[in-house]
């Protein structure tokens, strides 16, 4: 996609952005971002903007800490799960060929017998 100039309004200020992604998704993050730095300001007359949009991306900054560490969380659970179930597989294909070897067996076994298959069975 190529990019697009995007206009902004973020606490009273106009900012053009330069973005591959839709006008629409760009306002939704400038409108999140406005309303929490304006809830940060209004909580107390000392909160410039500066110190608003600071502590809005270290919150920001938390919120995709912590979501990277739960993503790389389940790829690795994922990631066991696949060996697990890979290791599962390969044992029930062994057991599968073990049956199959067994049964061949309890045939030969009957043929050597000279006993039908429904006496055993």
């Amino acid at each position: 996609m190529p990019n697009s100039k995007v206009r902004l309004n973020i606490c009273g200020s106009s900012y053009v952005i330069s973005t591959t992604e839709s006008e629409d998704y760009m306002q939704n993050l400038a409108d999140r971002l406005n309303l929490d730095m304006n809830e940060l300001m209004s909580s107390s007359s000392t909160v410039s903007i500066t110190t608003a949009a600071i502590m809005t991306a270290l919150s920001y900054r938390d919120e995709l800490e912590k979501a990277s560490g739960s993503a790389d969380n389940m790829r690795r659970q994922i990631k066991n799960y696949l060996e697990d179930a890979a290791s599962a597989k390969m044992a029930a294909e062994e057991l599968r060929r073990e049956n199959d070897a067994l049964r061949k067996q309890v045939d030969d076994l009957r043929r050597r017998l000279n006993l039908g298959p429904d006496i055993l069975g």
